[in-house]
């Protein structure tokens, strides 16, 4: 694995944050409220589950509790750390920081209670304006530093779905397999799991976001499985459908067009073409052999601090994609009632089309 120069952090948070402040610049922004703390952890690489950050054209401070004092003093190298013993709002109102007229407002990350309060605390010195989707430019496009990260992160579920399909038999559950999965990913090194795994297994695959249950896997069906880790505050994601015995002939055949699917949306991915447009390749593809139906949710997503963040490939996918982007690719046929099949690598966009982080074997795999 390719070892991080820790003296490169400073230096990739400075230009994001550089990168940030001409943005509020031309918006005519004097400061920027951050709420959502995968923007700050991005932003400042501060990891705990309590903070605000305030972003001005001079200095930025991130308030936080005593009880992550140590934890950022330790993390947090582009901003002043700052205890609220009184609460946020009731600190930045007390006019010790300079937020000049035109303060951003991070909308789209802030429970309506704590924006009127926050609005009232101001003494409408302030003009209060709301930010939507403001950082997501700059999350798009992934810097070296958080690929290797990323890469790690793939690592660790390729390793672990390599083990735990082994122990997949008629005398197991979904639940004991999901469990598996949590307690190897911690176990080489990720921080936890990047959402509840997925296993699911006969009719129940058909169910695209399945939650495990206590059901055993029973010999001729399908089991989907979907997962991913955080490694350094970075998601994995990916899918693999096995099978437990012999399947039936249907079952294959759909196999074998999502597994062509998913070819076909790794080698369509190109730079400069729209998400809904790679989407569209795909969906256009499944439908020519009769199941357009039975694939109801968008071919992806992009994945970094959060595993489901922008761009969204899907009809709806506005956004152009372009280097460095991070994003899944997993087409997926349901028939309710018998079986599903999903398939979903995370790929990153290079300037002549996309390279997979996983590896992992796409042929059905027989257990």
């Amino acid at each position: 694995m390719q070892l991080i120069d820790m003296k490169q952090i400073t230096p990739y948070r400075k230009k994001a944050l550089d990168r940030v402040l001409t943005k509020m610049m031309s918006r005519a922004l004097d400061s920027c409220i951050v709420t959502d703390l995968s923007v700050i952890r991005w932003l400042t690489g501060f990891s705990g589950s309590s903070a605000r950050l305030v972003v001005t054209r001079e200095k930025s401070w991130l308030f936080t509790d005593f009880r992550y004092k140590e934890q950022a003093d330790g993390e947090v190298d582009i901003a002043e750390v700052v205890i609220a013993g009184d609460g946020f709002p009731a600190e930045l109102s007390s006019g010790r920081y300079p937020l000049g007229e035109a303060v951003g407002l991070q909308s789209d990350n802030i429970t309506w209670h704590e924006a009127t309060r926050l609005i009232e605390q101001l003494h409408g010195k302030q003009r209060v304006i709301p930010l939507d989707s403001f950082f997501d430019e700059f999350r798009m496009i992934k810097h070296e530093i958080e690929l290797v990260k990323m890469r790690r992160a793939a690592e660790i579920s390729e390793l672990v779905l390599a083990e735990v399909i082994t122990m997949i038999s008629p005398s197991v559950t979904e639940l004991d397999i999901a469990a598996e999965i949590s307690f190897q990913h911690k176990k080489l090194g990720a921080d936890k799991d990047s959402f509840d795994p997925i296993v699911a297994g006969g009719s129940r695959s058909a169910m695209p976001h399945a939650r495990p249950s206590r059901a055993l896997f029973k010999s001729g069906e399908l089991i989907v499985i979907d997962m991913g880790c955080v490694y350094e505050g970075y998601a994995s994601d990916m899918t693999r459908t096995v099978a437990l015995g012999t399947v039936s002939t249907e079952a294959r055949n759909v196999y074998r067009i999502v597994k062509e699917a998913q070819a076909l949306g790794l080698a369509s991915a190109k730079s400069g073409m729209k998400a809904s447009e790679l989407d569209d390749e795909v969906r256009r593809f499944i439908d020519a052999h009769g199941y357009g139906d039975e694939f109801g949710h968008g071919l992806g997503h992009g994945v970094g601090f959060d595993v489901h963040e922008e761009p969204r490939i899907s009809r709806k996918g506005e956004h152009v994609l372009q280097e460095n982007m991070v994003f899944t690719i997993e087409p997926g046929i349901y028939l309710p009632g018998k079986f599903g099949v999903r398939i979903e690598d995370t790929v990153v966009m290079g300037p002549h089309g996309v390279t997979s982080l996983q590896g992992f074997s796409k042929e059905l795999i027989v257990l």
